[in-house]
């Protein structure tokens, strides 16, 4: 399940880095980038999508705490705090400026693991089941191979993030059909109470970026004002 989770370690301590990331090598993760500094971090969010960071507080551009809201603005992918300040009002502080989980120095790697994946577990839909026949959706301007879990903009592979190509392979399957913020967040996230509202607005205008060959003005995804959004399949094919 976590083989193809990409995950952002962001820490100013190159050992601590090292550990970390071996132990989670170990734990099954294989796809796993790591930054210096905030500076880095952000370069890193805007240019590709990730499953999971892991972000110290203490980096000597920027606080964590700083850092933290302006990932959340680019991204909603959950964010894992690692710190030294072990007091509840930090703690707390940690939570409110964007944290899904908080972690205190000095710590156990596999615990940074087990959290890792407790988070993804509840972060991430059910990755649908692979069948002998593959499952496809193509159009004019991209294909969803559902089963390889690849999206092809272009003729050409486009990074996705899970949470992402789960967006789209659930409009390629509900096409022509209009759903509220609050339905996609039930059906692609699994959960009945949607904390952020702007959790589904994210996703969509990240998803538009990537398929649209014009995101202000989308062919695929509409907005339906007063409603929600609707996948748009008018039967053109490549």
């Amino acid at each position: 399940m976590f083989q193809n989770c990409k995950v952002l370690l962001v820490d100013d301590e190159e050992a601590i880095l090292k550990l970390v990331r071996t132990v989670m090598q170990k734990e099954g993760f294989t796809h796993i980038d790591e930054c210096l500094s905030g500076a880095a971090a952000l370069q890193a969010v805007e240019t590709k999508e990730y499953d999971l960071i892991v972000l110290d507080i203490m980096l000597p551009d920027i606080s964590g705490f700083d850092l933290c809201p302006l990932i959340k603005q680019k991204t909603n992918t959950p964010i894992v705090f690692l710190s030294a300040k072990s007091s509840d009002l930090d703690k707390l502080s940690g939570f409110a400026y964007g944290a899904d989980d908080y972690i205190t120095k000095p710590f156990n790697p596999l615990e940074v693991a087990a959290r890792a994946k407790a988070l993804l577990k509840r972060t991430m839909p059910q990755t649908a089941k692979k069948t002998a026949i593959e499952e496809i959706y193509e159009y004019d301007r991209f294909t969803v191979n559902v089963s390889s879990a690849e999206l092809f903009v272009d003729q050409k592979p486009v990074d996705c993030s899970a949470q992402l190509f789960q967006l789209l392979i659930f409009f390629c399957k509900h096409p022509n059909r209009v759903f509220t913020k609050h339905q996609l967040y039930e059906n692609v996230w699994n959960e009945h109470y949607m904390v952020d509202d702007n959790t589904v607005m994210v996703h969509i205008r990240k998803l538009r970026e990537k398929i649209e060959k014009n995101p202000s003005q989308p062919s695929y995804i509409k907005t339906i004002r007063g409603l929600g959004y609707k996948f748009v399949d008018d039967g053109r094919r490549q």
